[in-house]
């Protein structure tokens, strides 16, 4: 199994254009949510008044890996997942046609963001070559969030030195 540096590395590649990363912190959590809402419909009871469903499935698989990455991200990573269960649920709960515009709509509108950043970026997005990209998406989120916010320095610096800075395209039209 890749390491988190790798996850992080291999993903960063494709992100170091600063305006790409802001659409990302705008466009992963609400594609995230989306997939979470049009997962939560497909249920086949409950436990402990806990929905089982495709999304809690999803969820626990996803948390398992961020937490074999790493345990500080994989736990925050882990409550986002419960967060994003708790907002699902009663929306999966609707009409399907207040389930479907949320799903999709959040799905639509979130990928129209980020392939915006990627023009800006100039590069295809990451799970176009590793559909890993899918999964570490919002754990780059999370990681570029706390870096900006001066946490995992270490990580940020492993990462860094292996996908470059963050900096600025410049435009082949200036």
């Amino acid at each position: 199994m890749k390491t988190l540096i790798d996850q992080l590395s291999n993903y960063a590649a494709y992100h170091r254009d600063p305006r790409n990363i802001v659409t990302h912190y705008i466009g992963v959590p609400m594609i995230m949510l989306a997939v979470v809402i049009l997962l939560a419909r497909l249920q086949w009871g409950a436990l402990a008044g806990v929905p089982l469903s495709l999304a809690l499935l999803g969820a626990v698989a996803a948390a398992v890996y961020y937490c074999a990455l790493d345990m500080r991200y994989g736990l925050f990573m882990t409550a986002l997942l419960v967060a994003m269960l708790a907002l699902a649920t009663p929306i999966a709960a609707q009409s399907t046609t207040l389930w479907l515009a949320w799903g999709v709509g959040l799905f639509a509108v979130g990928w129209v963001i980020q392939f915006i950043g990627h023009y800006y970026e100039g590069r295809k997005p990451a799970f176009f070559d590793d559909v890993m990209g899918l999964i570490v998406g919002p754990l780059f989120v999370v990681a570029e969030l706390g870096f900006a916010l001066g946490l995992r320095k270490s990580v940020q610096a492993a990462v860094e030195l292996r996908s470059g800075p963050v900096r600025r395209r410049q435009s082949a039209h200036a």
